[in-house]
C-alpha cells in the first residue's frame, strides 16, 4: 500500500506553486518539453492577477478584470506574441489594439497629452507640446529611445550587461541612475518631466528613485502599440492552462501549498495546506510571493544568512485600489475614444510619491480611468448592451491601518475585515472621490453608476497571498533592480522562482518571460533564443480543437 501511494506522489516532474502568468508560462515550456508539470492555486480560479470576476445582479452579467488593462509587445515579433507562439498558441489569442493616435491621454491641471504609438511620432508630439524645450527635450528623449530600445535587448537576454555598457557609452551612464538625473542634467521643465512620466503608475516608483531604464523601458513596451486580449485578461491564463494539460500537465485549483519539502538541502516535493497531502517532485518553482516564499513556504533556515538578510530588506511596491462600475450608458456611441486617462492633479509627481510612501492619501487627484467596453465590445460578458464596464484605480499607501486592519496576512486571508464598518465606509468614500475626478475627462458620469464594488490591497493580500497587498512586488527602485533582485535560481537546489519579483520584473510581458527564464534554467536551454529564431517549442497538433462555445474564466475553474 505505502509503494503505491509513494509511486502515486512521484508522478510530477516538476510542482509550479501559484497560477499567475509567470506560473504558468513556466510550467506550459516545462510540459512542452516533456517534463509533466503541477500547478497548484490557492484560489478557486486560476491566472493571478490576470484573472477576471463575475457578478450577476438583477439578472445581468458582469465581469472586471483585475489586473489586464493593456500591454504591449503582441503584435508581430513582439515578446508576448513570440512567447504564445512558442506553445502554438498565437492564434488562440486575438489582441486588440487601443487607438494609436493616443492609446494613453495624459491629464495635468494646465494641459492633456495624447500618447502615441511610435517614438518618432512620440518625439514630435512632445516637441510640439513644449516647442520652448525643443532642443534640451529632443535629447531627453534620445536617450530614453535608446535606453528603452536597449533595456528591451538585455531584458530579452539578446545581449549581456557588460557587452552592452561597453558597446553604448550612453546606457552605461544612465541605466541605473534615477530619472530624474537625467532630467536635471538636460534641464528640462517640471511639466514636460510630468508628461514623461506621465503613465509611471504602471510600475508605481517615485521619480528620484526610479531607474531610468525602467522609465524608459515603460514607454518602449507600447511604442510598437498598445492591445487588449479579446474576451479579457482570463483568456491569456485559459489558454496557458489549456496547452499545459494538452502537453501532459495539470492545473489544481483550491490547492495551497503549505511549505515546500526540503531535505539535504534539496527540495522534495510540497504539502498541501487543507489535506496535508504531499506532493513529491524534484523540482518545484514558486510563482508565488518572494518574502512568503523564502520566509515562509521554505523557511530561512534554508538559505544563507545573507539571502534572508536580501529577502527581509526589500521594499513592496506601492499597492492599488480598484473600483469597478458599470454604467448605463454606452461611451462608444457618445463618442469616448479608446484610450486610457492618467489623471494627474499635479505636475509634482515627486510630490505626490513623498504623500503617499509618509502613509497619506494624495492629496492631490490620482486616478487611472479605463473602460473594457470600449477596448473590446464584442465580448459580452462584461456588461449588458448599451451599458459600459468602467474601472478607475489610485495608487494608495502601504498602511494597513488606513483599512482598519492589523498588519499581516491572517486579516487578509479571513473575510472578517470586509464587515468592518470603518472598512467598508473608507472604501466608499474613496470610489466617490475616484468617480468625482474621472467626471473631469468623462463627464455626468455619476448620475450613471448602476453597480460599483471595490477592492482595497487587503482583497489583493486575501486572494494571491502577496505581502502588502501589491500587485507588483518588491519595489523598481535603483536599489532592486536586475541582479540585486532574486532568482531563477536559489540557494536551494531543485527551486525555482517566477514572477513579479524577479529579475523580469512586473507587468504581463515580464512575469510571462520570467516564466520562460525560470524554465530555460531547470532544462538549461536558451529558450529565448530559440524563440527569437522562431522555433516552437511545442507540437500544436497537440492541443484540443478550437470550441466557439469555450469560456476562459470556465476553462480557468
Amino acid at each position: 500500500m505505502e509503494n503505491a501511494k509513494s509511486a502515486a506522489r512521484n508522478d510530477w516532474d516538476a510542482v509550479v506553486i501559484g497560477s499567475g502568468l509567470g506560473g504558468l508560462t513556466c510550467a506550459a515550456y516545462l510540459c512542452a518539453a516533456g517534463r509533466r508539470t503541477l500547478v497548484l492555486e490557492a484560489h478557486s480560479v486560476a491566472g493571478g492577477n490576470s484573472q477576471v470576476f463575475r457578478r450577476r445582479v438583477h439578472g445581468d452579467d458582469y465581469e472586471f478584470d483585475v489586473g489586464i488593462h493593456y500591454i504591449g509587445e503582441c503584435g508581430r515579433g513582439g515578446l508576448i506574441a513570440r512567447m504564445l507562439d512558442g506553445l502554438g498558441l498565437a492564434e488562440r489569442v486575438v489582441f486588440r489594439p487601443l487607438d494609436p493616435d493616443g492609446y494613453s491621454t495624459l491629464v495635468f491641471p494646465e494641459l492633456r497629452f495624447r500618447v502615441p504609438v511610435g517614438w518618432d511620432r512620440y518625439e514630435a508630439r512632445l516637441l510640439e507640446a513644449f516647442p520652448d524645450e525643443r532642443e534640451p527635450l529632443g535629447r531627453v528623449v534620445a536617450l530614453l529611445r535608446e535606453l528603452g530600445e536597449q533595456g528591451r535587448r538585455l531584458q530579452n537576454q539578446e545581449i549581456g550587461l557588460g557587452e552592452l555598457f561597453a558597446s553604448a557609452p550612453n546606457v552605461a551612464q544612465w541605466a541605473l541612475r534615477p530619472v530624474t538625473e537625467l532630467f536635471a542634467a538636460h534641464g528640462i521643465s517640471q511639466q514636460a518631466q510630468a508628461v514623461l512620466l506621465g503613465e509611471q503608475g504602471d510600475y508605481a516608483v517615485r521619480p528620484s528613485k526610479t531607474p531610468a531604464v525602467m522609465a524608459a523601458g515603460l514607454t518602449d513596451h507600447y511604442m510598437r502599440g498598445a492591445f487588449y486580449p479579446e474576451g479579457g485578461g482570463q483568456v491569456l491564463a485559459a489558454r496557458l492552462i489549456e496547452a499545459i494539460r494538452a502537453f501532459g500537465g495539470d492545473v489544481r485549483m483550491r490547492a495551497a501549498v503549505s511549505r515546500v519539502v526540503v531535505e539535504n538541502g534539496r527540495v522534495q516535493g510540497v504539502v498541501l495546506e487543507r489535506s496535508g497531502e504531499r506532493i513529491d517532485a524534484p523540482i518545484v518553482v514558486s510563482n508565488a510571493d518572494l518574502k512568503r516564499t523564502v520566509l515562509e513556504l521554505v523557511g530561512a533556515d534554508h538559505f544563507r544568512a545573507e539571502t534572508i538578510e536580501r529577502v527581509r530588506a526589500y521594499r513592496m511596491s506601492l499597492p492599488l485600489f480598484a473600483s469597478y462600475l458599470d454604467l448605463d450608458i454606452d461611451l462608444a456611441a457618445l463618442g469616448v475614444p479608446n484610450t486610457n486617462y492618467w489623471i494627474w492633479g499635479s505636475t509634482d509627481i515627486e510630490g505626490i510619491y513623498e504623500e503617499l510612501e509618509s502613509g497619506k492619501m494624495a492629496t492631490a487627484p490620482l486616478a487611472y480611468v479605463t473602460a473594457a467596453s470600449l477596448k473590446d465590445p464584442t465580448n459580452p460578458h462584461l456588461a449588458p448592451r448599451g451599458h459600459t464596464n468602467l474601472q478607475i484605480m489610485t495608487l494608495v499607501p502601504r498602511e494597513y491601518a488606513l483599512w482598519h486592519v492589523d498588519e499581516g496576512p491572517h486579516d487578509a486571508r479571513s473575510n472578517r475585515y470586509h464587515l468592518d464598518r470603518e472598512y467598508r465606509r473608507c472604501k466608499a468614500e474613496l470610489v466617490e472621490r475616484l468617480i468625482e475626478i474621472a467626471e473631469d475627462v468623462i463627464p455626468g458620469i455619476a448620475k450613471h453608476v448602476v453597480w460599483k464594488e471595490s477592492a482595497t490591497p487587503v482583497t489583493q493580500e486575501r486572494f494571491t497571498h502577496s505581502t502588502g497587498g501589491t500587485s507588483y512586488g518588491i519595489e523598481a527602485a535603483t536599489d532592486q533592480m536586475g541582479p540585486l533582485r532574486m532568482g531563477p535560481n536559489t540557494d536551494v537546489a531543485g527551486l525555482y522562482l517566477a514572477g513579479a519579483s524577479t529579475p523580469s520584473g512586473h507587468g504581463i510581458g515580464n512575469v510571462m518571460r520570467s516564466g520562460v527564464i525560470a524554465a530555460s534554467a531547470i532544462l538549461e536551454t536558451d529558450l529565448l533564443g530559440l524563440l527569437r529564431a522562431g522555433h516552437r517549442i511545442a507540437d500544436p497538433s497537440r492541443l484540443p480543437p478550437l470550441d466557439a462555445t469555450w469560456d476562459a474564466w470556465r476553462a480557468s475553474r
